[in-house]
């Protein structure tokens, strides 16, 4: 029996690893996920992955491209796995750069092969299509070798974020005091706190990493099919200021921001949908306060250019921390989102 499966023989996958994840050194390869289809009768979908290990320690699970057209985590990711070498760090990190591969190189949120959003599969199906295959992989097989975990998110072609990281306040209290250190290791200008209620709810990777107790940063980086400089840069220094912080990376990254200000998504009020399809024109930016009632935009129709435009406001006053980076937008799309103060005790 080889060191992989001695090391997985606990799960029962059809996913199969190319490289060990046990050995000392750097180890490329890929997961190898059975696809059976009219063009390829015996295909295979093929997910990146690094493994690089040194000796005993902890271990950080690193992914980006769990939705396939957000761009600063892939990148951020890629360059970490082209120049960490084992003699950096001490015990093991597994980097999957574009973790929903068919999604990544389709350049869309979702799998083109079975439309799987797989940060909505937790904690997926040995037995169902390969993004629930990947999801109950990841969450069966990868977390449980974590220590720490990121999952390095941004807006996708739909959204604009400000750069921020997230993280989950549930569970217990030792798990929840390590996820706030490991927040204020991360750095930025700014973070949101959730129970894990919001958006996914308890099928995304932060879900399958709770339930795992494994350590989770999830971030918000940019958007709009598109690179945002400063959360790429956030995700370069973040990610190593993380490894540090959990006695793997050797070397002392930058300092983060003296102070870190903490958010919270307050309600479903959050968040301003379109009432209609039609072209929204936002009032606001990325960035400022907002007071309850004031003008968020104005949607406008031009496939029926006498109706006049419909006034949106928030229902909630907060700081804006998303916009809809697609002028055009259908009933029920989310427009803007905002965030109120976090004043729970902070386990820092």
């Amino acid at each position: 029996m080889n060191q992989i499966a001695r090391s997985l023989t606990s799960v029962r996958s059809r996913v199969s690893p190319s490289i060990p994840f046990d050995l000392d050194g750097k180890h490329a390869g890929f997961l190898s996920i059975p696809h059976s289809s009219h063009e390829s009768a015996y295909g295979r979908v093929q997910i990146p992955i690094v493994c690089i290990r040194n000796g005993a320690g902890r271990t950080a699970l690193l992914v980006a491209g769990n939705h396939g057209d957000e761009y600063e985590g892939q990148v951020a990711l890629t360059e970490l796995a082209q120049s960490l070498e084992p003699h950096d760090i001490k015990g093991r990190v597994l980097i999957l750069p574009a973790l929903n591969a068919p999604a990544a190189e389709a350049a869309r949120r979702c799998s083109p092969i079975d439309d799987g959003n797989l940060n909505r599969s937790f904690p997926g199906n040995p037995d169902g299509g390969p993004t629930d295959m990947l999801a109950h992989y990841v969450e069966s097989a990868l977390l449980p070798l974590a220590d720490y975990s990121m999952d390095l998110h941004s807006g996708g072609t739909s959204l604009h974020y400000q750069p921020c990281a997230l993280i989950r306040d549930s569970g217990t209290r030792e798990l929840v005091a390590r996820q706030f250190a490991a927040l204020r290791a991360f750095g930025g200008e700014l973070a949101y706190i959730t129970s894990g209620e919001n958006q996914g709810a308890e099928r995304t990777f932060a879900a399958a990493a709770h339930r795992c107790g494994v350590v989770c940063i999830t971030t918000e980086l940019g958007g709009g099919a598109s690179i945002s400089r400063d959360g790429a840069a956030l995700a370069r220094v973040g990610v190593a200021r993380v490894l540090h912080h959990a006695g793997i990376l050797m070397a002392i990254p930058p300092a983060g921001a003296a102070k870190l200000k903490l958010m919270t998504v307050e309600n479903g009020n959050s968040y301003v949908l379109a009432p209609d399809a039609g072209v929204f024109e936002p009032a606001v930016s990325l960035g400022v306060t907002v007071e309850r009632g004031e003008v968020a935009g104005r949607l406008w129709f031009p496939d029926t250019p006498w109706r006049k435009p419909e006034v949106l406001r928030f229902a909630n006053g907060g700081h804006v921390i998303c916009q809809r980076a697609v002028a055009w937008a259908r009933r029920g799309d989310c427009l803007l989102q905002v965030l109120a103060p976090y004043e729970k005790p902070i386990l820092f």
